[in-house]
């Protein structure tokens, strides 16, 4: 059964660093489309990067050039590193997997992710002013 665990969020102050982590319990995370999505309370489920399996990346606009994501093949695991940090950024954060075409990957699932692609159980940041 394929399993997504984050971890690595916690609270931080704003202009603060963290580094997200997912581990798969399968080695989905070679093939599939990985991606990290965010909800803030109140608001829509967001999508924030993309990272396909031939290493594209697709950026949003919130966290281009702040965010970096980057997976380790060889432990199953997707990270989400996120440097300064702004009390907007303050949701939890969601890694989520799906087998798609790379052109989906890099466009259609940040804004129409499938309900029943694999989504881990998140990790909350909170980033006070």
């Amino acid at each position: 059964q394929i399993q997504l665990v984050e971890s690595g969020g916690g609270s931080v102050q704003t202009g603060g660093s963290l580094r997200l982590s997912c581990k798969s319990s399968t080695d989905i995370i070679l093939n599939y489309c990985m991606a990290w999505f965010r909800q803030a309370p109140g608001k829509q489920r967001e999508g924030v990067v993309t990272l396909d399996s031939d290493g594209t990346t697709t950026y949003t606009a919130s966290a281009k050039d702040r965010f970096t994501i980057s997976k380790d093949n060889a432990k199953y695991t997707l990270y989400l590193q996120m440097n300064s940090l702004k009390p907007e950024d303050t949701a939890m954060y969601y890694c989520a997997a799906d087998l798609v075409t790379l052109a989906w990957c890099s466009g259609g699932f940040l804004r129409w992710p499938r309900d029943d692609a694999y989504w881990g159980q998140g990790t909350q940041v909170t980033v006070s002013s």
